[in-house]
């Protein structure tokens, strides 16, 4: 409901004192801080000039003292920041509690929070306790978890703001979150170059994700266009803000590649914090692998398929099969269960050992060990017993250890013995082997199976300084993949979001993310069943695609149908049209090949094509592949396929990526006949 007359006038005029509030603690602080700058000089230079005067305790407890006043001022400089930043808009939200005991609260939300002199809340940032109850609470009864346990009382009032360079342009009080008229406002506005934040419009379900800190690792399952990164950035800011200590080179988040990484890097600096650290399965692998020259992206492994490149599908099948994990254990159980030295050494014509006297190490003194542990612990027992503790010669007992063993430990050679061996179901003929050794490129199902076998030999590289892990598009990892992850970082928490209905992997599908609750211990598995990217019409045909009936839209019918072309006249005219109405338009196609037709086909310099290794482009108008295009979204988007380029049956997971791409407008295009007479 709009608010006129006086209640808005009072609104405007709270907003005129709040404005200058800001400005005078931005005027206050900026003071502060250039005297701080001076202090900070000053204390430099103290330190320096009484260096060779001070005592060790003296220069310890000068050195801390320093650390402290750092880290107060770099404290300082942030909260300057976020001020400044939001200082044109200082709040989004306000609600009116109403506590048992007679108590009332009119609380003002923002991006971060604002202190009189008195140091009493002026603005609450949304982060807080008791701004919870306006994501979660309709008018009524409702109550928030404050340090000194639960209050209850009344929420009488939710009411939403649109503030616009410090001015109100206009308010309104709504009971329920779910199609307010804001959500509805921010909904229809066209999409934008890179993700914006949602904390204004923050839904019931949503928050939930966003503020559980009770369970340890959370498994989110939402459907297309439920917000799923939204909820994931959001959540990292609320536990920067919630858990003491935690930064954001605390938390590492696995983008699904470098595209969706640019798309979604605004976020948690529009939240007033820090980017965290970025990363891709496909950089693990990278640096995990050597003896290869390059290793093959998960989009190339995807777009092996759908250009039938493939002449072994049953052995990548069975390569990307949750069966093979427990094979590879067993084998790898069996090959350092069964080794046995071939033979002594002796060392310097002095120190000797049989084989007997190694096996019994290897065996049973460091059995504990993983394998190329146990050996390197072998080879620096040896020689400290033999060198006065020294390991002046610890590459000489390494090469001897190593040579009296007999057998060749490269992570490739186990690779191999593995595929031959009577644990792998299906085996590697010799052509196979000899292209995998001899390749500078692994492929990418070689690639897991590769790391996991070396983490199972080696151990696996603990990340003790990651506290928290989220894991987007997590349908396209496989459980190996997850395990190999849990085993990197063990003590972490994690958020792991994805929708098993756009898995765009053809050999590896979940029923269920729920399925990882076996892998993440303390998991609790929640859904997200709204969807806020497209609109109803959309919405109707893409649940047709996978016969889905569960996902509802929120964004109102627009009264724009699901359109179709199926000639190359239509699809040309229909580009123009959607160029002329809408910001952002995407021509998504199955394929790399069939992205490449169509590109040169349009000969019109304001499209771009993006592929799987682009990472920086305009996302204004573009020709895309649909496994490229994942987690991105566009005003209107154009499917395209033609006959070489059709979506078969066991295909329609990746039909439903492309069309849940669009937020207004979506139109098929099954081209016929591609080229014609221009």
């Amino acid at each position: 409901m709009a608010i006129q007359g006086k209640e808005l006038e009072k609104e405007k005029l709270i907003l005129k004192g709040v404005n200058k509030n800001i400005t005078d603690k931005l005027k206050e602080s900026g003071l502060k801080l250039s005297e701080e700058e001076e202090k900070r000089k000053d204390f430099l230079n103290y330190a320096w000039e009484h260096r060779n005067s001070m005592d060790e305790n003296e220069a310890i407890a000068l050195r801390v003292q320093g650390m402290l006043e750092d880290n107060r001022v770099l404290s300082e400089e942030k909260y300057f920041k976020k001020l400044f930043r939001v200082q044109n808009n200082p709040y989004f939200a306000s609600i009116l509690f109403k506590e048992d005991n007679g108590k009332k609260h009119v609380i003002y939300i923002g991006l971060t929070y604002l202190k009189d002199k008195k140091l009493n809340n002026i603005i609450y940032d949304w982060r807080s306790p008791i701004c919870s109850m306006y994501y979660d609470y309709e008018v009524g009864k409702a109550s928030y978890v404050a340090p000194e346990g639960i209050i209850s009382g009344d929420l009488t009032r939710k009411r939403q703001y649109k503030i616009v360079n410090k001015e109100l342009i206009r308010l309104f009080d709504n009971s329920i979150n779910i199609d307010d008229d804001l959500l509805q406002e921010v909904l229809a506005n066209e999409s934008n170059e890179k993700m914006k934040n949602i904390v204004n419009t923050i839904q019931q379900e949503q928050n939930s994700v966003i503020r559980n800190v009770k369970d340890k690792n959370l498994i989110v399952e939402g459907i297309a266009g439920s917000g799923k990164t939204s909820v994931a950035l959001h959540r990292i800011a609320f536990l920067l803000y919630k858990i003491p200590n935690l930064k954001s080179s605390n938390v590492l988040i696995f983008s699904p590649n470098n595209i969706f990484t640019e798309y979604i890097s605004n976020v948690l600096p529009e939240l007033g914090e820090d980017n965290t650290l970025q990363t891709t399965f496909q950089d693990y692998l990278i640096n995990s692998i050597d003896g290869y020259k390059n290793v093959e992206s998960f989009l190339s492994f995807i777009s092996r398929y759908y250009q039938k490149k493939n002449s072994n599908e049953d052995l990548i099948f069975y390569k990307q099969s949750d069966e093979i994990i427990e094979d590879i254990n067993q084998f790898v159980k069996w090959f350092v269960d069964h080794i046995k030295f071939k033979s002594g050494f002796i060392e310097n014509e002095i120190y000797s050992y049989t084989k007997e006297d190694l096996n019994e190490l290897f065996h049973t003194k460091y059995r504990k060990l993983v394998f190329f542990d146990r050996l390197e612990e072998m080879a620096i027992r040896l020689c400290e017993s033999n060198y006065k503790g020294k390991r002046t010669k610890l590459k000489t007992y390494r090469k001897l250890i190593n040579e009296a063993l007999g057998i060749n430990c490269d992570i490739k050679n186990i690779f191999c013995l593995f595929f031959k061996s009577s644990f792998a179901k299906i085996k590697m003929n010799d052509n196979e082997i000899k292209s995998f050794l001899n390749s500078d490129e692994i492929k990418y199902e070689d690639a897991l199976i590769y790391v996991y076998i070396k983490g199972l030999l080696r151990g696996f590289n603990y990340e003790k300084y990651i506290e928290q892990v989220v894991i987007d598009e997590a349908q396209d990892y496989s459980k190996l993949q997850f395990i190999i992850i849990s085993k990197i970082f063990k003590r972490s928490s994690f958020t792991i979001l994805g929708d098993v209905n756009q898995t765009i992997n053809p050999y590896y599908k979940y029923s269920s993310l729920a399925e990882l609750k076996n892998i993440f211990e303390s998991s609790i598995y929640l859904q997200l069943l709204k969807t806020y990217r497209s609109s109803e019409e959309i919405i109707n045909y893409t649940n047709k695609i996978l016969g889905l009936k569960h996902v509802s839209a929120i964004r109102k019918s627009n009264n724009i149908p699901v359109t179709f072309c199926d000639n190359y006249s239509d699809f040309i005219s229909e580009v123009n049209v959607l160029l002329s109405k809408y910001k952002s338009l995407a021509i998504i196609t199955k394929d790399d090949e069939s992205a490449k037709r169509v590109y040169e086909l349009l000969d019109d310099a304001c499209f771009e094509l993006v592929l799987q290794n682009t990472v920086v482009f305009k996302k204004d108008k573009i020709v895309i592949p649909a496994y490229v295009a994942k987690g991105l979204e566009f005003d209107a988007v154009m499917v395209y396929s033609d006959k070489d380029s059709r979506y078969m049956t066991n295909e329609k997971n990746l039909l439903y990526v492309a069309c849940t791409r669009a937020q207004h407008q979506l139109v098929i295009c099954n081209i016929k006949k591609l080229y014609i007479c221009k």
